[in-house]
């Protein structure tokens, strides 16, 4: 099925999704690679202020390239999301609506995505200048000394992904 969604996500509509669904977001996305994400679980382990609310909010583990004139964002490709394996399981704990990236994940993080009801989602790798054509506004929001790696809130429209993970238990990559 094609979903188009206007976020942030209406968790009571996830029960209708199913892996392998295609889906259009609109809205604010927040970008996230492995140095942010151990910066923001420091900042949960000191009992510290986040730079977001994590409730019903999505990440997309990417670290754009800088903007081209008149673009907000440049390249923005998804990286492999096992790489933040050791984070998510916390951050969906916390309220964490869904995550955007690549590959598969460890049974462990999967497991947490079923427990929280969560959502993983997959953008296209290798597509990272089409997936910007999505992006309407970018923003740094904290730890700009990582460059790209900071933490961007996106404004998106249409932004293409893939249901990986569905809150059943059903997974695209398991199914071949």
């Amino acid at each position: 099925m094609l979903y188009e969604i206007n976020l942030p996500f209406v968790k009571t509509d996830f029960a209708e999704y199913k892996s392998g669904d295609e889906l259009f977001l609109s809205g604010v996305i927040y970008t996230a690679r492995d140095a942010a994400h151990r910066k923001i679980y420091e900042l949960i382990a000191q009992g510290k202020p986040l730079p977001f609310d994590l409730k019903n909010q999505v990440i997309y583990y990417t670290g754009p390239t800088p903007a081209p004139p008149g673009k907000p964002i440049g390249s923005a490709g998804p990286t492999t999301s096992d790489r933040m394996d050791l984070f998510t399981p916390k951050l969906l704990d916390l309220g964490l609506t869904a995550v955007i990236g690549k590959g598969p994940r460890s049974a462990e993080v999967k497991a947490s995505f079923i427990k929280n009801q969560a959502l993983y989602l997959s953008a296209i790798g290798g597509a990272g200048a089409l997936l910007a054509q999505a992006v309407v506004s970018a923003e740094v929001i904290a730890f700009p000394e990582l460059g790209t790696k900071a933490v961007h809130r996106l404004t998106v429209k249409d932004f293409p992904v893939t249901l990986i993970y569905d809150i059943h238990g059903g997974d695209v990559y398991a199914r071949g």
